[in-house]
């Protein structure tokens, strides 16, 4: 796995998984404080990463030497993880998780005190930095993302020209109507689930935000039916199963393929495929390897307009963290800070960069031209959220019910979509009511 996605592997539960209490860590937590001085800053770190790709191609490698530049006394080690989540929280049984990680989705947000060191407020931090709500605990920040991310459609704009469309949909039923033109005038995948992969279903969750532009969109999920009509959520389980239904999709959603579908689609084998942002990078390379334009990957929002603009929500993608029991918390703050300030790391993936006065990349110059309007989600309730998410058992933030949904469209399952969305309605609203704020 070279990459989450974002924003869409939260998968909630109650603390790890049950029996996994930790090791220690006091719940009022402990501080990685900032060097000052970088020539007294030793130790050898060992920083988790989920991305296996540039570890195995020297990429990271390359980062940890200019990192010692400043700091040259920290040796930086490596450990990319193929199946991040299900390694770490097992690994979290115990002391040993590394120096630097990535935040679990699986862990509560009131337990970050237990396993990270704070790195400090929320209300100096954010000053400089955004998404520190995200790891906030009674005023104090656990982690920093060192990009942001977007959700939205990549895209070939070759393939999408050829069938004569030129413009981004602006609903639901525009976008299956271009779907339904690039089918009829080209020999293209309409749109690629990568029904295989899981993770890239659990992604359709992200759309929450976008339909309304509404930043408290969150706090709605906790508060209300995530399926009713007219729900973000609702409008977007219904546009991935009219695609499916109406035969936009690959034939067999079984023997999709998330590595093969890069350079398929950026040849235009694969029209449309529901990612984010971080995405882009990696499908431009594989247009480049396979001596294509990578020029021809896009990237578009959700077809949903309000007063007549787009809107896109943003968020952080895997927040890095100092393990609480680290015994060199000063390498490793200093390997986040300038991770995430002066590597470059944001840059060199086309990412939103979470300092608050970094412009948009490049490669999101159409959405500035357009005026889509970029929101940060309040997550003062995404806790709540991960908690009736898990009791309900629902899995917004898990592939699951999704992998049903596309299985119900395309008659690998019985019953009615209708019926489907109000049982998860059902349990999520009965859960609610059980679940304090």
């Amino acid at each position: 796995m070279n990459r989450r996605t974002v924003l869409a592997m939260v998968v909630g539960a109650a603390l790890l998984v049950p029996g996994c209490t930790g090791t220690g860590g006091s719940s009022k937590g402990a501080d990685a404080d900032a060097p000052t001085d970088p020539s007294k800053v030793n130790g050898t770190i060992t920083v988790l990463t989920v991305r296996t790709d540039l570890v195995q191609n020297g990429t990271m490698k390359k980062y940890a030497a200019e990192f010692n530049k400043t700091y040259p006394k920290v040796k930086v080690e490596f450990q990319a993880l193929t199946n991040y989540e299900a390694e770490v929280k097992i690994r979290m049984n115990t002391e040993d998780y590394g120096d630097v990680l990535l935040i679990p989705a699986v862990i509560k947000k009131s337990d970050y005190p237990k396993f990270f060191a704070s790195l400090g407020t929320e209300a100096e931090r954010s000053k400089k930095y955004r998404f520190t709500d995200y790891t906030t605990v009674d005023g104090k920040v656990y982690g920093q993302s060192p990009n942001g991310v977007m959700p939205g459609f990549v895209y070939n704009k070759r393939v999408w020209r050829e069938a004569g469309i030129t413009d981004w949909p602006t609903t639901p039923a525009e976008f299956l109507a271009d779907l339904k033109a690039i089918k009829a005038k080209t020999d293209a995948i309409p749109y690629y689930t990568n029904f295989a992969a899981q993770w890239t279903l659990s992604g359709w969750t992200s759309v929450n935000g976008f339909v309304h532009c509404d930043p408290q969109a969150t706090t709605k999920l906790a508060e209300g039916n995530p399926w009713a009509e007219g729900a973000d959520l609702r409008v977007g389980d219904q546009l991935l199963y009219d695609i499916v239904n109406q035969g936009l999709a690959e034939k067999d959603p079984t023997t999709t393929n998330w590595e093969q579908s890069k350079p398929r689609t950026a040849k235009g084998e694969i029209a449309t495929q529901w990612l984010g942002t971080w995405a882009i990078v990696q499908f431009q390379d594989a247009a480049r390897q396979a001596g294509v334009n990578p020029d021809d990957i896009g990237f578009m929002p959700f077809p949903a307009q309000t007063d007549g603009k787009f809107c896109s929500t943003i968020g952080p993608d895997y927040n890095q963290a100092v393990n609480i029991h680290s015994k060199h918390k000063a390498a490793a703050r200093a390997w986040i800070d300038w991770f995430t300030d002066k590597s470059g790391y944001d840059k060199d993936n086309l990412a939103i960069s979470p300092l608050k006065n970094a412009p948009l990349p490049d490669v999101l110059k159409p959405y500035e031209d357009a005026g889509v309007k970029l929101i940060e989600l309040d997550d003062a309730a995404g806790a709540k959220v991960k908690q009736i998410d898990n009791e309900s058992e629902v899995g917004i933030y898990k592939p699951d019910y999704r992998q049903d949904l596309v299985d119900l469209a395309r008659g690998a399952r019985k019953g009615s979509l209708n019926d489907f969305l109000n049982d998860l309605g059902k349990k999520w609203t009965e859960t609610e009511k059980t679940v304090g704020s």
